[in-house]
Protein backbone atom coordinates (compact mmCIF):
# COMPACT_ATOMS: atom_id res chain seq x y z
CA UNK A 1 0.00 0.00 0.00
CA UNK A 2 2.80 2.56 0.62
CA UNK A 3 6.72 2.23 1.14
CA UNK A 4 8.54 2.37 3.84
CA UNK A 5 10.64 5.50 2.88
CA UNK A 6 6.81 7.14 3.11
CA UNK A 7 6.13 5.98 6.71
CA UNK A 8 9.57 7.10 7.57
CA UNK A 9 8.78 11.04 7.74
CA UNK A 10 8.27 12.11 10.80
CA UNK A 11 5.20 15.31 10.63
CA UNK A 12 4.00 15.17 14.11
CA UNK A 13 5.62 13.18 17.43
CA UNK A 14 4.03 12.10 20.68
CA UNK A 15 4.02 15.42 22.77
CA UNK A 16 1.53 13.68 25.99
CA UNK A 17 0.07 10.95 26.98
CA UNK A 18 -2.62 10.24 29.31
CA UNK A 19 -6.13 8.36 30.29
CA UNK A 20 -9.71 9.15 30.79
CA UNK A 21 -11.58 5.70 32.57
CA UNK A 22 -13.87 5.20 29.53
CA UNK A 23 -14.17 5.79 25.43
CA UNK A 24 -12.96 9.12 25.05
CA UNK A 25 -16.41 10.87 23.43
CA UNK A 26 -14.89 14.29 22.34
CA UNK A 27 -11.70 16.39 22.14
CA UNK A 28 -11.62 19.92 21.31
CA UNK A 29 -8.88 22.92 21.50
CA UNK A 30 -9.26 26.50 22.49
CA UNK A 31 -8.27 29.14 20.52
CA UNK A 32 -5.56 30.17 23.13
CA UNK A 33 -4.41 26.66 23.33
CA UNK A 34 -6.27 24.73 25.75
CA UNK A 35 -7.63 20.99 25.31
CA UNK A 36 -10.59 19.67 26.81
CA UNK A 37 -12.02 16.16 26.43
CA UNK A 38 -15.13 13.90 27.30
CA UNK A 39 -16.16 10.41 28.53
CA UNK A 40 -18.34 8.12 28.07
CA UNK A 41 -18.19 7.83 31.57
CA UNK A 42 -19.04 11.30 32.18
CA UNK A 43 -15.52 12.89 32.68
CA UNK A 44 -14.41 16.34 31.36
CA UNK A 45 -11.15 17.15 31.93
CA UNK A 46 -8.75 20.24 30.61
CA UNK A 47 -5.27 19.62 30.09
CA UNK A 48 -2.36 21.68 30.77
CA UNK A 49 1.09 21.40 31.59
CA UNK A 50 1.03 17.44 31.02
CA UNK A 51 -1.36 17.14 33.47
CA UNK A 52 -5.42 17.21 34.05
CA UNK A 53 -7.75 19.12 35.78
CA UNK A 54 -11.07 17.34 36.74
CA UNK A 55 -14.07 19.48 35.46
CA UNK A 56 -16.25 16.16 35.77
CA UNK A 57 -15.93 13.06 37.68
CA UNK A 58 -16.25 9.67 36.03
CA UNK A 59 -19.91 7.55 36.92
CA UNK A 60 -21.87 10.11 35.38
CA UNK A 61 -24.20 9.60 32.24
CA UNK A 62 -21.96 9.77 28.87
CA UNK A 63 -20.62 13.33 27.69
CA UNK A 64 -21.08 13.41 24.01
CA UNK A 65 -20.49 16.66 22.78
CA UNK A 66 -18.23 19.27 23.95
CA UNK A 67 -16.68 23.02 22.30
CA UNK A 68 -15.05 26.00 23.15
CA UNK A 69 -16.78 29.77 22.37
CA UNK A 70 -14.91 31.22 19.75
CA UNK A 71 -13.47 33.55 21.97
CA UNK A 72 -12.08 30.82 24.34
CA UNK A 73 -14.07 32.03 27.56
CA UNK A 74 -16.67 29.93 28.05
CA UNK A 75 -16.05 25.82 27.37
CA UNK A 76 -19.45 23.49 27.04
CA UNK A 77 -20.47 20.23 27.20
CA UNK A 78 -23.99 18.26 26.81
CA UNK A 79 -24.16 14.78 27.44
CA UNK A 80 -27.12 12.18 27.88
CA UNK A 81 -28.36 13.07 31.38
CA UNK A 82 -30.19 16.14 29.03
CA UNK A 83 -28.14 18.73 30.92
CA UNK A 84 -25.73 21.54 28.91
CA UNK A 85 -22.82 22.40 31.57
CA UNK A 86 -20.92 25.98 30.47
CA UNK A 87 -17.65 26.57 32.42
CA UNK A 88 -16.58 30.05 32.22
CA UNK A 89 -12.60 30.05 31.55
CA UNK A 90 -11.55 33.07 33.84
CA UNK A 91 -7.64 33.46 32.34
CA UNK A 92 -5.30 31.09 30.50
CA UNK A 93 -2.76 29.97 31.75
CA UNK A 94 -5.60 28.04 34.11
CA UNK A 95 -4.82 29.27 37.85
CA UNK A 96 -6.40 28.55 41.02
CA UNK A 97 -9.99 30.68 40.84
CA UNK A 98 -9.49 30.20 37.32
CA UNK A 99 -12.72 28.50 36.25
CA UNK A 100 -15.95 30.24 36.75
CA UNK A 101 -19.08 28.92 37.99
CA UNK A 102 -20.84 26.36 36.40
CA UNK A 103 -23.99 26.87 34.30
CA UNK A 104 -26.55 24.25 34.33
CA UNK A 105 -29.38 24.08 31.55
CA UNK A 106 -31.61 21.45 33.10
CA UNK A 107 -33.21 19.57 29.43
CA UNK A 108 -34.02 15.85 30.84
CA UNK A 109 -35.36 13.59 29.78
CA UNK A 110 -33.78 15.30 26.04
CA UNK A 111 -30.20 13.85 25.23
CA UNK A 112 -27.81 16.34 24.10
CA UNK A 113 -25.68 15.05 21.51
CA UNK A 114 -24.91 18.03 19.33
CA UNK A 115 -23.85 21.67 20.22
CA UNK A 116 -21.68 24.02 18.53
CA UNK A 117 -20.86 27.91 19.15
CA UNK A 118 -21.37 30.83 17.05
CA UNK A 119 -18.06 31.82 15.30
CA UNK A 120 -19.56 35.59 15.57
CA UNK A 121 -20.30 35.82 19.52
CA UNK A 122 -21.04 33.77 22.39
CA UNK A 123 -24.24 31.81 21.50
CA UNK A 124 -24.20 28.44 21.99
CA UNK A 125 -26.32 25.91 19.66
CA UNK A 126 -27.83 22.82 20.87
CA UNK A 127 -29.71 19.90 19.98
CA UNK A 128 -33.22 19.30 22.16
CA UNK A 129 -34.67 15.70 20.71
CA UNK A 130 -36.84 17.99 17.74
CA UNK A 131 -35.27 21.45 18.56
CA UNK A 132 -32.32 23.18 18.62
CA UNK A 133 -32.06 26.21 21.43
CA UNK A 134 -29.81 29.02 20.93
CA UNK A 135 -28.81 30.26 24.66
CA UNK A 136 -26.00 33.42 25.12
CA UNK A 137 -23.55 32.96 27.78
CA UNK A 138 -23.16 36.68 28.39
CA UNK A 139 -26.83 37.35 29.46
CA UNK A 140 -27.38 33.81 30.24
CA UNK A 141 -31.16 33.94 28.79
CA UNK A 142 -32.53 31.83 25.65
CA UNK A 143 -32.36 33.42 22.86
CA UNK A 144 -34.87 31.10 20.32
CA UNK A 145 -35.90 27.86 20.18
CA UNK A 146 -35.85 26.67 16.33
CA UNK A 147 -38.14 23.87 15.50
CA UNK A 148 -36.59 20.79 13.28
CA UNK A 149 -40.36 19.13 13.21
CA UNK A 150 -39.38 16.31 10.95
CA UNK A 151 -37.25 14.55 12.98
CA UNK A 152 -34.70 14.65 15.59
CA UNK A 153 -32.08 16.74 14.98
CA UNK A 154 -29.08 14.41 13.67
CA UNK A 155 -26.43 17.52 13.69
CA UNK A 156 -25.83 21.39 13.38
CA UNK A 157 -23.38 23.82 11.97
CA UNK A 158 -22.73 27.88 11.97
CA UNK A 159 -21.93 29.31 8.92
CA UNK A 160 -18.56 30.81 9.74
CA UNK A 161 -19.29 34.15 8.88
CA UNK A 162 -21.91 33.93 11.54
CA UNK A 163 -24.66 34.94 9.04
CA UNK A 164 -26.61 31.34 8.99
CA UNK A 165 -27.04 28.06 11.34
CA UNK A 166 -27.66 24.55 9.45
CA UNK A 167 -29.89 21.99 10.97
CA UNK A 168 -30.06 18.44 9.49
CA UNK A 169 -32.30 15.81 10.27
CA UNK A 170 -35.03 13.76 8.16
CA UNK A 171 -35.75 15.41 4.63
CA UNK A 172 -32.44 17.30 4.14
CA UNK A 173 -31.05 20.82 6.14
CA UNK A 174 -32.62 23.25 7.41
CA UNK A 175 -31.52 26.95 7.28
CA UNK A 176 -32.04 29.67 9.54
CA UNK A 177 -30.61 33.21 8.98
CA UNK A 178 -28.81 34.84 12.79
CA UNK A 179 -30.18 38.38 11.83
CA UNK A 180 -33.87 37.29 12.13
CA UNK A 181 -34.85 33.97 14.19
CA UNK A 182 -38.44 34.69 13.79
CA UNK A 183 -37.68 34.60 9.09
CA UNK A 184 -38.31 31.17 7.58
CA UNK A 185 -36.18 28.51 7.35
CA UNK A 186 -34.58 27.80 3.91
CA UNK A 187 -34.73 24.17 3.07
CA UNK A 188 -32.32 22.19 1.16
CA UNK A 189 -34.66 18.89 0.28
CA UNK A 190 -33.25 15.46 0.29
CA UNK A 191 -34.99 12.69 -0.35
CA UNK A 192 -33.97 10.70 2.53
CA UNK A 193 -32.23 11.94 6.19
CA UNK A 194 -29.09 14.13 6.05
CA UNK A 195 -26.97 12.99 9.27
CA UNK A 196 -23.83 15.39 8.87
CA UNK A 197 -23.45 18.82 7.89
CA UNK A 198 -20.54 20.96 7.05
CA UNK A 199 -20.03 24.49 5.64
CA UNK A 200 -16.95 25.71 3.79
CA UNK A 201 -14.81 27.97 5.60
CA UNK A 202 -15.16 30.49 2.87
CA UNK A 203 -18.98 30.15 4.01
CA UNK A 204 -19.96 29.56 -0.05
CA UNK A 205 -20.88 26.51 0.39
CA UNK A 206 -22.65 23.54 2.43
CA UNK A 207 -22.12 19.75 2.46
CA UNK A 208 -24.52 17.31 3.87
CA UNK A 209 -23.73 13.02 4.32
CA UNK A 210 -27.08 11.73 3.75
CA UNK A 211 -28.58 8.20 4.91
CA UNK A 212 -28.84 6.87 1.57
CA UNK A 213 -25.06 7.19 0.92
CA UNK A 214 -24.73 10.35 -0.78
CA UNK A 215 -23.02 13.67 -0.10
CA UNK A 216 -24.74 16.55 -1.51
CA UNK A 217 -22.82 19.87 -1.97
CA UNK A 218 -24.78 23.48 -2.55
CA UNK A 219 -23.73 26.60 -3.39
CA UNK A 220 -25.31 28.65 -0.72
CA UNK A 221 -27.83 30.74 -2.60
CA UNK A 222 -28.25 29.01 -5.54
CA UNK A 223 -31.03 26.09 -6.25
CA UNK A 224 -29.57 23.71 -7.59
CA UNK A 225 -27.01 21.11 -5.65
CA UNK A 226 -24.33 19.10 -6.59
CA UNK A 227 -24.63 15.02 -5.70
CA UNK A 228 -21.73 12.65 -4.80
CA UNK A 229 -22.51 9.29 -5.08
CA UNK A 230 -20.91 5.76 -4.89
CA UNK A 231 -19.88 5.57 -0.83
CA UNK A 232 -20.08 2.09 0.47
CA UNK A 233 -22.06 3.13 3.81
CA UNK A 234 -23.58 6.37 5.60
CA UNK A 235 -21.93 9.11 5.47
CA UNK A 236 -20.30 9.45 9.12
CA UNK A 237 -17.81 12.61 8.67
CA UNK A 238 -17.14 15.67 6.46
CA UNK A 239 -14.45 18.28 6.81
CA UNK A 240 -13.42 21.20 4.49
CA UNK A 241 -10.11 22.28 3.77
CA UNK A 242 -8.91 25.95 4.34
CA UNK A 243 -9.52 28.50 1.80
CA UNK A 244 -7.83 27.96 -1.87
CA UNK A 245 -6.47 31.05 -4.31
CA UNK A 246 -9.25 30.98 -6.94
CA UNK A 247 -10.57 27.99 -5.98
CA UNK A 248 -13.02 25.82 -3.51
CA UNK A 249 -11.98 24.28 -0.72
CA UNK A 250 -11.22 20.75 -0.96
CA UNK A 251 -13.86 18.19 1.31
CA UNK A 252 -13.68 14.98 2.57
CA UNK A 253 -15.92 12.81 3.72
CA UNK A 254 -15.90 9.63 4.95
CA UNK A 255 -17.95 6.47 5.03
CA UNK A 256 -17.61 3.07 6.52
CA UNK A 257 -13.81 2.44 6.47
CA UNK A 258 -13.74 4.88 3.05
CA UNK A 259 -12.38 8.19 2.43
CA UNK A 260 -13.11 10.24 -0.71
CA UNK A 261 -11.43 13.61 -1.05
CA UNK A 262 -13.70 15.92 -3.67
CA UNK A 263 -12.00 18.64 -5.72
CA UNK A 264 -14.45 21.53 -7.41
CA UNK A 265 -13.79 21.41 -11.46
CA UNK A 266 -13.28 25.01 -12.85
CA UNK A 267 -16.60 24.79 -14.48
CA UNK A 268 -19.86 24.56 -12.66
CA UNK A 269 -21.37 21.64 -14.81
CA UNK A 270 -18.25 19.57 -14.61
CA UNK A 271 -19.10 19.10 -11.32
CA UNK A 272 -16.29 17.70 -8.50
CA UNK A 273 -14.01 14.89 -9.24
CA UNK A 274 -12.94 12.23 -6.62
CA UNK A 275 -9.68 11.25 -5.50
CA UNK A 276 -10.44 7.54 -3.44
CA UNK A 277 -8.31 7.23 0.00
CA UNK A 278 -7.19 3.83 0.98
CA UNK A 279 -5.57 3.01 4.27
CA UNK A 280 -7.77 1.97 7.44
CA UNK A 281 -9.37 -1.72 7.38
CA UNK A 282 -12.52 -0.44 9.92
CA UNK A 283 -14.66 2.52 10.09
CA UNK A 284 -13.13 5.96 10.45
CA UNK A 285 -14.45 7.93 13.11
CA UNK A 286 -13.02 11.83 12.63
CA UNK A 287 -11.96 13.23 9.73
CA UNK A 288 -10.39 16.76 9.91
CA UNK A 289 -8.02 18.65 8.03
CA UNK A 290 -5.37 20.98 9.18
CA UNK A 291 -6.43 24.43 9.80
CA UNK A 292 -3.28 26.10 7.85
CA UNK A 293 -3.13 23.67 5.10
CA UNK A 294 -4.04 20.80 2.98
CA UNK A 295 -2.65 18.20 5.64
CA UNK A 296 -5.50 15.77 6.67
CA UNK A 297 -5.99 13.67 9.93
CA UNK A 298 -8.23 10.72 9.50
CA UNK A 299 -8.85 8.68 13.10
CA UNK A 300 -10.19 4.58 12.83
CA UNK A 301 -11.56 1.91 14.43
CA UNK A 302 -8.07 -0.40 13.07
CA UNK A 303 -5.90 2.00 16.02
CA UNK A 304 -4.56 3.74 13.09
CA UNK A 305 -4.43 7.66 13.00
CA UNK A 306 -3.09 8.48 9.51
CA UNK A 307 -2.11 12.26 7.89
CA UNK A 308 -2.30 12.70 4.53
CA UNK A 309 -0.12 14.88 2.98
CA UNK A 310 -1.73 17.53 -0.22
CA UNK A 311 -5.25 15.20 0.72
CA UNK A 312 -3.80 12.33 -1.60
CA UNK A 313 -1.18 10.10 0.15
CA UNK A 314 -0.22 8.93 3.58
CA UNK A 315 2.38 11.16 4.82
CA UNK A 316 2.45 9.54 8.28
CA UNK A 317 0.27 6.97 10.52
CA UNK A 318 0.04 7.78 14.43
CA UNK A 319 -0.51 4.62 16.86
CA UNK A 320 -1.19 4.46 20.73
CA UNK A 321 -5.00 3.53 20.80
CA UNK A 322 -4.73 -0.64 20.35
CA UNK A 323 -8.49 -1.06 20.30
CA UNK A 324 -9.10 2.11 18.12
CA UNK A 325 -9.46 6.04 17.84
CA UNK A 326 -12.65 7.72 18.85
CA UNK A 327 -11.81 11.63 18.07
CA UNK A 328 -9.24 13.86 17.45
CA UNK A 329 -8.97 17.92 16.79
CA UNK A 330 -6.21 20.13 15.58
CA UNK A 331 -5.35 23.05 17.58
CA UNK A 332 -6.17 26.31 16.43
CA UNK A 333 -2.66 27.01 15.14
CA UNK A 334 -2.11 23.38 13.98
CA UNK A 335 0.96 22.82 15.62
CA UNK A 336 -0.94 20.36 17.55
CA UNK A 337 -3.08 17.41 17.49
CA UNK A 338 -5.05 15.74 20.02
CA UNK A 339 -6.85 12.37 20.03
CA UNK A 340 -9.03 10.06 22.04
CA UNK A 341 -8.88 5.92 21.85
CA UNK A 342 -11.54 3.72 22.60
CA UNK A 343 -10.13 2.61 26.17
CA UNK A 344 -9.69 6.33 27.26
CA UNK A 345 -6.63 7.06 25.88
CA UNK A 346 -5.78 10.66 25.45
CA UNK A 347 -2.45 11.29 23.25
CA UNK A 348 -1.29 14.51 22.21
CA UNK A 349 1.41 14.70 19.06
CA UNK A 350 3.36 17.91 18.20
CA UNK A 351 5.01 19.12 14.63
CA UNK A 352 8.31 17.74 14.35
CA UNK A 353 10.87 20.97 13.73
CA UNK A 354 12.66 18.19 11.02
CA UNK A 355 10.09 18.13 8.27
CA UNK A 356 8.27 20.85 6.89
CA UNK A 357 6.17 21.41 3.82
CA UNK A 358 3.33 18.82 4.59
CA UNK A 359 0.71 20.83 2.34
Amino acid sequence: MFGVGERSKILYQQEWQGNLSEYVTQVAWSSNGLLAASSAAGEVVLWQNDSLINLLPADLASIDCLAFSNDGKFLAAGGQDGKVRVWSILDYPLSQGGLGEIYALDNAPSWIDKLAWSPSGNQLAFSLGRYVQIWDADTQTVVTTLPFSNSSVLDLAWQPNGENIAIAGDGGVKVWSTKDWDDDSYLIDMPSASIVTAWSTDSKYIASGNLDNTVTVLEYGSHLPWIMQGFPGKISNLTWSQSLANHAPLLAASSMEGIAVWKKAAKDEDGWDANVLTLHNDKVQALEFHPNSLLLASAADDGWLGLWTNAKQVGQILEGAPHGFSSLAWSKDGQLLAAGGRDGELIIWSESKRDKGFG
